[in-house]
């Protein structure tokens, strides 16, 4: 098993690095104080080609393997947690249920320019009643004639105020259960669909977060994506792979804070010492390090299972739940590591920590994906 990267995927993952520490990393304390999204950023990235690295070549994108996607993040992440999270919910939660679902004619509409990064998507599928329990949502879509009514509301979709269309489900079948729900694409400025309220959040702050509401917003029925009742199994597949790349995300955030730590235990001396020559500094950062690795090796076994078309499910939740808890925990032990300015609003560390804390919510919670993995131990 040879997790090594290619030759073509080293380049990609250094003109990524060296993208991240030009153009994000500088402006990264910015955008997370104004809370602003640097929407010209994503037309940036889809002009280097990132945004589409895993999508099909014949709409724009390069055709990569998901380890591509990850690296693409990881490096994203850890410049800056909020810019990468709002183009994580545009290139892997929007784009990849068009591109495996959507007919041609919405790959042409959507895809082409989302590669591109000239329209940008969001996936609503959280309601006020449905989290975790995806088929508990209360949005419906009524057939009217050729097409459907929607009505009903998303919570925390992220990229709502800045996206010019989103992915939402709703019931088509209320009484078929999750076997009745199919996915839909709302174009902004739809009569009917709105965002109504901005929810202020405590971390990610560049990654603007949205309630949206639908009343009598009607859609013709090639607006739908995929098959009709065909739309929890759907999302649900393309969430998959969705959960690898967050794993590697939260690399991304854990590896900042850990980078941080080594730097300031270089640098910092107490008691006429640098603190990296104290033992119990060194065994903090020798533990951090091991726990970031092992999140990495967990990622990039989902990577080389999918690029060889093996199931993947069980291990793509054990790579988000592993790393996501590593990386709450990297960043308490990073923020500690620096004392009283860690705890400051002039450090990064109180950003990476508030950044941190949705990774294990976002995505399938932790307990969610303990039992996603108890089920496929055949329990």
């Amino acid at each position: 098993m040879d997790f090594g990267l290619t030759e073509e995927e080293r380049v990609f993952q250094q003109s990524v690095r060296a993208f991240a520490e030009a153009e994000v990393a500088p402006r990264a304390q910015e955008w997370d104080q104004s809370g602003e999204y640097p929407v010209d950023l994503l037309a940036r990235m889809g002009d280097l080609g990132f945004l589409g690295i895993h999508l099909p070549a014949a709409y724009g994108g390069a055709g990569w393997s998901l380890l591509a996607q990850m690296l693409l993040f990881e490096e994203l992440a850890r410049a800056s947690a909020g810019l990468a999270l709002g183009a994580y919910c545009h290139a892997v939660l929007a784009m990849t249920p068009i591109a495996m679902f959507g007919t041609e004619e919405q790959r042409q509409r959507y895809l082409v320019p989302g590669i591109a990064g000239r329209r940008i998507g969001a996936f609503g599928m959280t309601e006020a009643s449905a989290g975790s329990d995806l088929t508990a949502i209360k949005t419906r879509a009524i057939r009217d004639g050729g097409g459907y009514v929607i009505e009903g509301s998303k919570l925390f979709t992220t990229n709502a105020p800045v996206a010019d269309f989103v992915i939402i489900s709703a019931y088509t079948a209320p009484d078929l259960g999750g076997r009745g729900i199919s996915l839909f694409i709302v174009d902004r400025g739809t009569p009917g669909f709105a965002v109504s309220r901005r929810i202020p959040m405590l971390g990610m702050k560049p990654a603007q977060t949205a309630e949206i509401v639908f009343d009598g917003c009607r859609l013709p029925a090639e607006q739908r994506l995929g098959e009709e009742h065909q739309g929890l199994a759907s999302a649900l597949r393309s969430l998959t792979e969705g959960r690898a790349v967050a794993a590697a995300f939260a690399v991304g955030l854990a590896r900042a804070a850990l980078e941080a730590s080594l730097r300031y235990a270089r640098e910092r001396v107490q008691f006429g010492r640098p603190i990296g020559e104290f033992q119990a500094i060194q065994f903090m950062l020798a533990d951090m390090d091991t726990a970031l690795e092992a999140a990495r090796l967990l990622a990039y076994r989902a990577a080389w299972l999918a690029g060889r078309g093996l199931p993947y499910v069980k291990e793509a939740s054990q790579a988000k739940l592993y790393a996501t808890e590593v990386c709450t925990r990297l960043t308490r032990q990073a923020l500690h590591l620096h004392g009283a300015y860690g705890y400051t609003l002039e450090s990064p560390l109180q950003r990476y920590y508030r950044d941190t804390m949705v990774l294990e919510i976002g995505e399938g919670t932790s307990e969610i994906h303990r039992g996603i993995i108890a089920k496929q131990l055949g329990l």
